[in-house]
């Protein structure tokens, strides 16, 4: 299965160029599934259903959430109805939405897309491991098993938690990929277990800018130490970022994993062939 997951999309600038660039993108990579991070979407604050709704036209399979996942009320309602939008599973029991989706994919193949979000500097949410392990007792990955790929999305601010996830679940899922910090990582890889890992995919934004947002009034913020301006997207020209992974349909675990990095002012990374 080849698979591309997206980082944070970050404000109109993001949402622009990934509606723009998806179709495309996803042709080029024969992806099989287009997993996309929306929760930036919104001018930085969460997802608004509109916005969903063209993700998923323009390509994305499933759409993962993180700690803005309620700043848009009218998403709440939406999650309801809409599956392909997850927020993370470890918020605690009664909350709207899911925490995973398994996504139909080409040749009557399945793929479990997964979302936690980290406790490390974080809201302390329930704990993300035991819902990962929960959801993975549901199923089994590989030839004959009831999904054929696992994609799970850590949204967390710190690396070392995410590393742990990696190693955690080395061998039982297909890529292990952090959001939240808006920065790709250069450590992308196929741990020892078959899962591929990425620290952070980083967003789909303006970097010139801090994390996506203007930079005058967020440099501000570090300088006096005191609320200053409403923070705003950047407006400048996005990078898409993201990993391509490609797994073995046998065994679910990866062969291939390689950043993608396409416009603005970042290098430029794309899978070939």
């Amino acid at each position: 299965m080849r698979i591309l997951f997206l980082g944070d999309v970050v404000g109109r600038t993001g949402r622009d160029a990934l509606t723009a660039r998806l179709p495309a993108l996803r042709t080029a990579l024969a992806a099989d599934l287009v997993v996309v991070n929306g929760e930036n979407a919104s001018h930085g604050f969460g997802l608004a259903p509109d916005m969903a709704r063209a993700f998923l036209a323009a390509g994305a399979d499933v759409i993962t959430l993180g700690n803005h996942a309620w700043d848009r009320k009218e998403i709440i309602p939406y999650l309801e109805t809409e599956k392909r939008v997850i927020r993370p599973a470890n918020f605690p029991p009664g909350t709207p939405g899911q925490g995973a989706y398994v996504a139909e994919v080409a040749g009557g193949r399945r793929a479990l897309v997964m979302n936690v979000m980290g406790r490390l500097f974080m809201d302390p949410l329930d704990d993300p491991f035991r819902a990962v392990q929960a959801e993975l007792a549901k199923h089994r990955m590989g030839a004959g098993g009831t999904v054929q790929a696992v994609v799970l999305d850590v949204h967390a601010e710190a690396s070392s938690e995410k590393y742990a996830f990696g190693h955690s679940f080395d061998g039982m899922v297909s890529l292990v990929v952090g959001t939240h910090t808006h920065t790709p990582s250069a450590d992308h890889q196929i741990l020892p277990g078959g899962t591929a890992y990425m620290t952070d995919a980083g967003m789909c934004g303006d970097y010139d800018s801090v994390i996506g947002m203007q930079k005058g009034g967020a440099a501000l913020r570090f300088w006096r130490k005191m609320p200053g301006e409403k923070l705003a997207p950047a407006e400048g020209e996005a990078t898409l970022c993201g990993v391509f992974v490609e797994t073995d349909d046998a065994t679910g675990l990866a062969k291939r994993v390689e950043p993608v990095r396409l416009g603005g002012r970042l290098s430029q990374a794309m899978p070939v062939g």
